[in-house]
Order: structure tokens, then sequence, then C-alpha cells
């Protein structure tokens, strides 16, 4: 589990797990990601689906295989020729559902929509609901976050990443109420992973350079719809202005501190990619990682 490098299940195999977000349910971590088990060609690789991971420990991960996965059938949302990356899972605890949002797109890029997927269990199986696009607005990279009074809001890269755009979620987490909101204009901000800390939305992001590492900034905001503004690097230390060599995934919780997870890209050869796990500091409005 040396972090910078492709972790292991308790199988002995690489975890598949990449552009993911861990949430915790009852007791488990549940790590879910996109599977990139396959040839790369060009930089990319086949949509095979998403992957789920358990562990009691944030160490020992066992691999409850696709709990979404690709469809044979051209054209289809799903097909291999698809895009799929970046899925957030979120818990309803009124319906008792696990809402899987995450990026859909076409291999040039030009649909740029979110898919949705709903299960009865942490593990799996999803079933595929459909995409679309936000408000008419292409999405790219995103996230999903519950609030501390329980609304959701979905998080998407736009106007070809340079806009971030909040969507809210209504009760069930499996519709756009239709309030939005346009934050981080002209600021081509992707890789979004937000968490709320003693009074203030945090988002961490990277900048748009492709696999290549660059510089995370973190925003800050005292609500959710918000002034959100740039702020600084919350990376300290070595290789901090590369963000240690990776990009932001997602943050969680576990066992009140904040963490980070982070996906190293090997673009030549994907399945590969490797991951770290970091602490965040809050203090006094500000992020530390390091």
């Amino acid at each position: 589990m040396k972090n910078g490098t492709l972790w292991t299940d308790t199988d002995g195999k690489g975890i598949q797990a990449h552009g993911g977000c861990i949430l915790e349910h009852e007791g488990t971590y549940y790590w879910y990601g996109e599977n990139k088990d396959t040839e790369t060609q060009n930089r990319r690789v086949d949509f095979v689906g998403f992957s789920c991971y358990s562990s009691r420990d944030l160490i020992r991960w066992e691999n409850h295989g696709l709990v979404l996965s690709s469809v044979r059938e051209e054209g289809h949302d799903l097909s291999p020729a698809s895009v799929g990356e970046r899925p957030t899972v979120l818990y309803n605890a009124k319906t008792g559902k696990f809402v899987m949002w995450f990026h859909q797109d076409s291999a040039d890029y030009t649909r740029a929509r979110v898919g949705l997927a709903v299960s009865d269990s942490p593990a799996g199986p999803f079933l595929y609901q459909g995409s679309q696009r936000p408000g008419n607005h292409d999405s790219r990279d995103m996230a999903a976050f519950i609030d501390e009074n329980g609304k959701a809001y979905l998080f998407c890269s736009s106007d070809w990443n340079a806009t971030m755009r909040i969507w809210e979620l209504d009760g069930t987490y499996t519709c756009l109420t239709g309030n939005g909101k346009e934050i981080l204009i002209d600021q081509a901000r992707e890789a979004p992973a937000v968490f709320f800390q003693d009074g203030k939305y945090f988002m961490v992001s990277s900048g748009c350079t492709g696999w290549k590492p660059n510089t995370m900034l973190f925003a800050a905001a005292d609500s959710m719809f918000g002034s959100w503004r740039l702020i600084d690097d919350p990376c300290t230390g070595p290789n901090a202005r590369t963000t240690f060599g990776a990009q932001s995934a997602a943050v969680f919780q576990a066992k009140g501190q904040w963490y980070l997870l982070l996906d190293h890209w090997n673009p030549d050869n994907l399945r590969e990619s490797g991951y770290s796990i970091l602490p965040v500091i809050c203090r006094d409005g500000s992020l530390t990682i390091p």
C-alpha cells in the first residue's frame, strides 16, 4: 500500500478503481472506480465498467468485481467504445438506495453527459438509468456531494472545462431539481472533490493539462450557492506543485479525519496507474495536505 504505486487487493491483484470515490457505510469502506484492466491504445482504454472494493481498515481491500459493466451493444451509453469516468456513489438514508453518478461520454469527448445508476446494495449490482446534460450544459469531470442537511449536489466541469457548475439533486438523489449555479468561471478546473468542515464548503481540483500532473488548488465558500473563490495550493513538501505527481479523485472521512484519494496516472499503461491516500488538515478556513 505504498503511496504512488498500484495497490493490490486481498487476492494479490492490482486494484482497478481509478478516478474513484470511497464511501463509508455501516463501518465498511467501499471504493468505487474505473476498471481499466485492458490494453491501453493511444492513451485510452475501452470502457470495461466500474469496480467496487470493500475494506474495514482502508488497507486490506476485497474485490467485489464490476458493479456496473459495459454493454456489448453499438451506440449504447455503456458500450466499450464509450467513456465512463469518475463514479461517485451516494447513500440515500430515506430511500435506502445507493446512487451512482458518473461522467458519461463519447470517445471524442463531445457527448459530455452525466450518467446515473442505482443499487439496493453498496456492492451492487447497479442498474443503469440513463444519461443527460444537466441544464443542457456539457458535463465532464464531476463529483457528487451530500450536505449536512441531507441535500445532495453535483459539481460538473462544464463549457469544455472552463466553468464549474453546481446542480441540486432532489430528495431521491436521482433527479436534478433545476437549481444550479456557475462558479469558478473561466478558471479551467477539473477533477473536483468536495467536503464540508467548520462551517465552510471546500473543493479541491486540478488544472486542465491532460494526463500531466499540475498544481492542485482549493476553493472555499460559506454556502453552497454562495461565492466560491480559488485560494491556494494546499499541498506542501517535495513535488507539491505537481500534486505529488497525481490528480485529485475524492475526499472522504474516516474516524473524524479527512483524507484525499489521488490517482497517479500512467497514460501509456492505464491499468498500472497508482494511488495515494493523504490526510487533509483543515485549520482557520484553510487546507493543508502534507
